[in-house]
C-alpha cells in the first residue's frame, strides 16, 4: 500500500506540474516581438572593416525612388506589419489597420496605445541608402530595401523622434536611450554590410566607437 500510495502521489504531482505548465502558457505575458535580432558585435566589427569608406553624393535623390509600404499579405502593408509585429495585443480590422494595442518605442522608451503615435523608421533611411550605393540600383531593389522584412532594417518607433532622426547616420544622430546604442550600431552595420553600402569617415567613426564598447 505505501508503494501504491507513493506512486499516486507522484502522478498527482506530475499532473499538477502539468498544469501549471499550461497556465503559464495561456495565462503568462505575451512577449511582442520586435527588430530582427542583429548580428553580435564583433560580427559588426569585421563587417565595418570591410565596408568602403567613401565620400556620400545625395545628388538625384528622390524618396519616390524607393516604392515603399508594398502589399506584403492580404490587406496588409509593410507599415501595418510592423506595427503587428513590433506591437503587444494588437487587434487590426478587415483592412489591417490597427485599431488598438501598445507599443514601445526602443529609441526614447516610450509607449503609445494609439498607431497614429508610431513611425515605422527606416533604421538606414532611405537618402542615407542612396548616398551611399543605392543611387545605382534598379528600382527593384531599392523596393526590396525599402520594404526589408528580414534584415534588422524597418521598426516601430515614436514618430516625432523618427521625423527628428530624418535622414541622419549615426555620426549626427543616436537613439536617446543609450542602452539601445549597441542594438542600433549591430543592425546599422548589417543593413550596410548586406547590401554593400559605403560608409563615410564620421559615420565609421562612429560605429567603431560605440561597437568598441558592446
Amino acid at each position: 500500500m505505501p508503494k501504491v500510495y507513493a506512486r499516486r502521489r507522484l502522478s498527482i504531482l506530475a499532473a499538477i506540474t502539468g498544469l501549471i505548465a499550461m497556465a503559464s502558457v495561456f495565462n503568462g505575458p505575451t512577449a511582442s516581438a520586435a527588430l530582427p535580432t542583429p548580428v553580435s558585435a564583433a560580427t559588426a566589427r569585421t563587417y565595418l572593416a570591410s565596408l568602403t569608406v567613401a565620400t556620400e553624393n545625395r545628388t538625384g535623390y528622390n524618396r519616390d525612388l524607393f516604392p515603399h509600404w508594398i502589399t506584403i499579405s492580404g490587406a496588409c502593408n509593410t507599415r501595418e506589419t510592423v506595427l503587428k509585429r513590433d506591437g503587444s495585443g494588437v487587434v487590426t480590422d478587415s483592412a489591417c489597420a490597427s485599431t488598438s494595442g501598445s507599443w514601445y518605442s526602443v529609441y526614447d522608451g516610450a509607449t503609445w496605445t494609439a498607431a497614429s503615435d508610431l513611425d515605422i523608421d527606416h533604421l538606414v533611411p532611405l537618402a542615407e541608402a542612396w548616398d551611399s550605393g543605392a543611387s545605382a540600383w534598379t528600382t527593384a531593389q531599392r523596393q526590396a530595401f525599402a520594404n526589408d522584412l528580414t534584415r534588422p532594417q524597418l521598426i516601430a518607433v515614436t514618430d516625432n523622434v523618427n521625423q527628428a532622426k530624418g535622414d541622419q547616420d549615426p555620426a549626427t544622430w543616436m537613439p536617446s536611450r543609450t542602452a539601445y546604442a549597441c542594438t542600433y550600431v549591430r543592425a546599422w552595420v548589417q543593413v550596410k554590410y548586406y547590401y554593400n553600402l559605403k560608409v563615410d569617415s564620421a559615420e565609421k567613426s562612429k560605429l567603431t566607437s560605440v561597437l568598441s564598447g558592446c
